[in-house]
């Protein structure tokens, strides 16, 4: 497997790092991660987007061009053996002589790639959703920049796997913020619901991508804050990230999601949601591939 490390593309098994760099020792660094379909990058230039936001907000300066970005990526894509990926990119503020924490002068940033199957749900989670259980937001106040610093997350995320689950979601004060690692709708009485983008939870590239089809087919939804009565009096919940797409949840903390029939089960606007979001994914190869 290819992987790119600092200008070389070279086997993934190959790739290292120094012990010094900032990224190992103080999580000081940014990553994105891109789902790819038959070797395209969906929404490649969100993504960079995004990548230069967070390098923007720890004050990293972006190593590329986007022009640069691309064709490192779709080389990186090119060599693998596998059509469907998942992207990732890491940069970090490097490797000084020392460990200190103020930012080094005259260190060159760690830029690193590479590229793993992509990994998308069965078709049974497909079918029948999945279960998710609740705890407490404990991460830091910027939780809108994608940074590498994500125990919190790994912490919150073995919660679920822990108790059988497939995601956390997380609450602060009362209100829910995201999943240890994706988005979360809610629907009440046919209406979408979406927290808004602040610095508590990372706008994610299929979050911006459900709102925009909501408006392109008149479906009725609302950005604002969502409380954790909405959230567990929820008619359905869906989660979305790169690789889960749109994906219902249908089990929260033990207990069925929605009423009556259809408790339990994925709901008609999660379908509805889903199968929209098929389509322009779709829609979007062909014309990548024309």
């Amino acid at each position: 497997m290819t992987a790119y490390l600092n200008g070389r593309f070279l086997p993934l098994s190959e790739a290292r790092i120094s012990p010094l760099d900032r990224g190992f020792l103080f999580a000081d660094g940014a990553y994105e991660v891109i789902p790819v379909y038959s070797r395209y990058p969906f929404r490649i230039d969100e993504h960079l987007r995004r990548l230069q936001a967070s390098l923007d907000g720890i004050r990293l300066a972006n190593p590329h061009t986007p022009e640069q970005w691309r064709a490192i990526i779709l080389r990186i894509i090119a060599a693998a053996q596998f059509d469907d990926q998942t992207l990732y990119i890491q940069v970090t503020r490097g490797a000084d002589s020392k460990r200190d924490t103020p930012f080094p002068s005259g260190v060159a940033p760690t830029v690193f790639l590479f590229t793993a199957p992509l990994i998308s749900p069965t078709a049974e989670q497909r079918a029948s959703g999945i279960a998710a259980i609740t705890a407490e937001d404990i991460r830091w106040g910027r939780c809108d920049l994608k940074t590498v610093s994500l125990l919190a997350n790994v912490l919150t995320r073995q919660l679920a796997v822990d108790a059988g689950c497939i995601e956390t979601i997380m609450l602060r004060d009362g209100f829910l913020t995201e999943g240890s690692a994706s988005n979360i709708f809610v629907v009440s009485d046919g209406l979408i619901l979406a927290p808004p983008k602040d610095q508590r939870m990372l706008a994610g590239i299929t979050y911006d991508v459900v709102l925009e089809l909501a408006a392109k087919h008149g479906a009725a939804y609302a950005v604002r804050p969502v409380s954790e009565a909405e959230l567990r009096s929820a008619d359905e919940l869906w989660m979305t990230s790169s690789n889960k797409e749109v994906l219902a949840i249908t089990t929260l903390d033990g207990q069925p999601v929605g009423h009556g029939a259809l408790a339990g089960k994925p709901g008609p606007v999660t379908r509805q949601m889903h199968a929209w979001y098929c389509a322009f994914r779709d829609e979007v190869m062909r014309h990548a591939g024309s």
